[in-house]
């Protein structure tokens, strides 16, 4: 299934310039959690072929559309927000944050254009984390956005690369953040159970389940 622009389109017709957003790493162990966004307007040229929600898309061919899709948008970000701010914040909260930087990126290079304003935000899912913002603009959920509208889908591999990219540049003493990103495979269980947590990890979480609990904090 290849995502179209049929959502957005309509979306632009009533609001104008819509941005897309997705976010990455929500269920990530360690690390950040990072917000993409792009801007599109009604009328734009033929979208890089191949988009996908990133999920559906190897780590090869996401990189590949990394450039074209930053080409192809009236604007972009990325918003983070790391691992002791999820802690103190929780991770709603840390989603609106890494949303308004995101959301805050787009609007900036928009005015850099002289573009208009961003009309609303096409956000994935059911459940409009985005609220409460200290910008605030209008908001539209849709289920699966990542799969069946392309903006969504430009952001959701933006941020995807983006957050990999970093993560593969950690310091790692055997965690394998560069093969597992910070999620639960086997691997990062077992090296939670023999290292402990790092600063890189979300200690709020219930990382250690048996053996390794007394290494918390390490």
């Amino acid at each position: 299934m290849f995502p179209d622009r049929e959502v957005e389109v309509s979306l632009c017709r009533d609001y104008g310039i819509v941005v897309g957003l997705d976010e990455v790493g929500r269920g990530s162990l360690a690390g950040p959690v990072c917000v993409g966004a792009a801007a599109v307007s009604a009328q734009m040229p033929s979208p890089p072929s191949g988009v996908r929600d990133s999920k559906l898309l190897s780590p090869t061919k996401r990189q590949a559309l990394v450039d074209p899709l930053k080409n192809w948008v009236l604007a972009w970000g990325v918003g983070w927000v790391d691992a002791p701010a999820i802690d103190d914040l929780g991770l709603t909260a840390a989603l609106r944050m890494a949303g308004e930087s995101a959301l805050e990126q787009v609007r900036v290079a928009l005015e850099a254009r002289e573009l208009p304003d961003v009309g609303v935000v096409l956000l994935d899912g059911k459940h409009n984390w985005l609220a409460g913002a200290r910008a605030e603009v209008e908001v539209v959920t849709q289920v699966k956005a990542d799969l069946h509208c392309l903006v969504v889908a430009a952001a959701s591999v933006l941020a995807k690369v983006a957050r990999d990219d970093y993560m593969a540049t950690l310091d790692d003493p055997g965690y394998g953040w560069a093969g597992n990103k910070g999620y639960a495979s086997a691997g990062h269980r077992e090296a939670l159970m023999n290292l402990g947590i790092s600063d890189h990890h979300r200690k709020s979480w219930n990382l250690v389940k048996s053996r390794g609990d007394d290494k918390r904090g390490r």
